[in-house]
């Protein structure tokens, strides 16, 4: 499975439109950089964020989700507490090519304050926002900026195409718009 480069990102989504917007250029003037690397796409975190709180004393059930287990805020700068959690966005909206999977990492900068991105990979032809799972590892209150890089985005090419792929059996999260929740 090779990763592939700028040009074969940049090439696809101006015949697909795989990453939109889309950024052809590293963008670093003061904030965390985000736009095309080398061999990935750095996305930028939208400033709708789902901050886990224990107000409600709600259980965090997967399958049966409670929306009073967190509070929602728009903003330009999120603060997650201690040892807390964060849901939150990509601006940028994916569509992945049917013979491509794509994993991400979270960005060094906040790595190194003690704060986890994580999200699970964007299987062939899957296409909407990328819900971002932020987790403060510290036990100091962290800061997420809004519009600014989160994470890098790799792009694994398959062998050949996928036998089924996460359209053909139109997938739980497919087309998902805004911070999206579990579902079951």
């Amino acid at each position: 499975m090779p990763i592939l480069s700028d040009r074969w990102i940049r090439a696809e989504t101006r015949r697909s439109g795989m990453i939109e917007p889309f950024v052809e250029r590293q963008q670093a003037d003061g904030c965390i950089s985000y736009g095309l690397s080398s061999y990935g796409y750095d996305a930028r975190v939208a400033d709708e964020f789902k901050v886990f709180t224990n107000v409600h004393s709600a259980v965090v059930d997967p399958k049966n989700f409670s929306d009073t287990s967190f509070v929602d805020m728009k903003t330009d700068c999120c603060i997650i507490p201690p040892n807390s959690f964060a849901l939150a966005r990509t601006v940028e909206y994916f569509r992945i090519p049917r013979d491509v999977l794509v994993i991400c990492l979270g960005k060094s900068t906040y790595a190194r304050c003690g704060i986890i991105v994580n999200v699970t990979p964007l299987e062939p032809e899957w296409e909407g926002h990328v819900t971002l799972e932020f987790s403060n590892t510290t036990p100091l209150p962290a800061r997420i900026y809004a519009n600014e890089g989160a994470c890098q985005f790799l792009f694994l090419a398959g062998n050949e195409p996928c036998e089924t792929s996460y359209g053909d059996r139109s997938g739980k999260y497919m087309g998902q718009r805004g911070v999206t929740l579990p579902r079951l």
